[in-house]
């Protein structure tokens, strides 16, 4: 395996590029952990509080006003509102789906579109999630589909 830094200026953002035969390879997930900075998010569930990892969520999602966490197995609840949960997973493959949901783009198993402009992504634990036809180009820059066809 080769390796390579590239020292970049100030007016270029950092980024890190992986290229590998396996994109769900263990490393590849490590690399990409490392690279997040490992954020995280507090939500309670059942009275206790955990520390959960960006990469370990899902999606975040507001109902009722009250904001939520899912995970893989567990929903935890968050205190912070959907704005302040876009600010902290910016630099991350968590993105804005519609106007009550932020969606982890790494979570998605395969997407198709649905009706009026808009696509289902169903994530890698069965769940199928709308993506509003608003976000549809947030979705395709996040999985690398650059073009603006569906």
């Amino acid at each position: 395996m080769d390796f390579k830094v590239e020292q970049v200026s100030k007016e270029i953002e950092e980024s890190v590029l992986v290229r590998c035969h396996d994109p769900k390879a263990e490393w590849v997930n490590k690399v990409h952990e490392a690279a997040e900075g490992q954020v995280v998010i507090c939500g309670s569930l059942e009275g206790k509080l955990y520390q959960i990892k960006l990469s370990d969520i899902y999606y975040f999602e507001v109902v009722d006003g009250n904001s939520y966490i899912y995970t893989k197995r567990e929903v935890f609840t968050a205190k912070e509102k959907l704005y302040e949960l876009e600010n902290i997973s910016m630099q991350s493959s968590l993105f804005r789906c519609s106007k009550s949901m932020i969606l982890n783009a790494d979570k998605i198993d395969y997407v198709q579109p649905s009706i009026s402009g808009r696509f289902e992504a169903v994530l890698s634990n069965g769940e199928t999630v709308i993506v509003s036809r608003k976000y549809v180009n947030d979705l395709k820059h996040k999985l690398g589909m650059w073009g603006d066809n569906s």
